[in-house]
């Protein structure tokens, strides 16, 4: 399946049982969520699913098991985060033999990277795949800008298709659209820029609390991408306190919350995690809460 980096992209949590195994039956209830919602894609294994704590072996399984249950009618990427070229290319071709559609490729982990070497470290990957790739550039978390000139030396790689644009910038936008048209399909990776960046024309939004809000994330979509700016801004400013959950270095954690109490999830995370309490537990409890108190009735799109 070729991939349009166009739409909403859920970077889907994975979903874990109390004896800290994948819960299959739980993750694929969110995935009939998200199919039914109307998203375009699906993001496996990225920050948001854990990628830190999961085995090869288990992103094989959450690959095969999507592609099954997805029966086609979207494509299915996986995220590759790795410390060492070699370790990433060897996950690249394994996906590509798991049958994954595209890839999610971040700068290397752990070694800050100059630009030499993290434009050498995505084109090695690139090359070494026929997937499609989108690059995530995300300098705030992972401390590594990707630059106008290093997209510049990558734009000549046919496969490096997307970015996802994670600057928390929005006039990043604009200047990608000014140094290579239509070259790159780009993505918003911050849920909170995310109407911004599509009005200032992203293709697409690789989202958060998509997981536990599917509806209202792909209608605010819709609604921008058919000029109904208006509507998409009232969804957009109940929707804004569940969004910043996702800009919080606990986003695991909060937006595995807010899943639970939309019945799409469970809290159960992976250690060094540990699942929310006090204080804490009880102000997140209370964003939440108030969101689904007020959910907006939603407009036809």
């Amino acid at each position: 399946m070729a991939v349009s980096w166009k739409g909403v992209f859920p970077a889907i949590t994975t979903k874990f049982s109390s004896q800290n195994q994948l819960d299959l039956g739980l993750f694929k209830k969110n995935l009939s969520a998200q199919l039914d919602a109307g998203i375009n894609g699906i993001v496996l294994g990225g920050s948001l699913g854990e990628a830190s704590v999961l085995t090869n072996d288990e992103k094989e399984i959450l690959v095969k098991e999507t592609l099954q249950f997805v029966e086609g009618k979207v494509p299915v990427i996986i995220n590759i985060a790795e410390g060492s070229t070699d370790v990433a290319i060897e996950l690249a071709q394994k996906a590509s033999l798991w049958g994954a559609q595209g890839l999610m490729l971040l700068p290397p982990m752990r070694y800050k990277a100059d630009d030499r070497e993290t434009v050498q470290y995505f084109k090695d990957v690139a090359e070494s795949t026929p997937l499609p790739v989108m690059i995530y550039n995300n300098p705030v978390d992972y401390k590594i800008d990707v630059s106008i000139d290093m997209f510049a030396e990558l734009a000549p790689i046919s496969n490096i298709q997307a970015i996802k644009e994670s600057t928390r910038d929005v006039t990043n936008v604009t200047r990608l659209r000014n140094a290579f048209g239509d070259r790159f399909s780009i993505l918003c990776g911050v849920d909170t820029l995310a109407l911004e960046e599509l009005v200032l024309g992203a293709d697409g939004w690789v989202a958060g609390l998509v997981c536990a809000f599917p509806a209202e994330t792909v209608t605010v979509f819709k609604l921008v991408k058919a000029g109904r700016i208006e509507e998409a801004i009232n969804i957009y400013r109940w929707f804004m306190p569940l969004l910043e959950l996702d800009i919080h270095p606990k986003l695991v954690q909060y937006i595995k919350l807010a899943e639970s109490k939309t019945g799409l999830g469970s809290e159960f995370v992976r250690r060094p995690r540990l699942v929310l309490e006090g204080a804490e537990r009880q102000k997140i409890e209370n964003i939440i809460d108030t969101g689904i108190k007020n959910r907006p009735v939603l407009p036809n799109c």
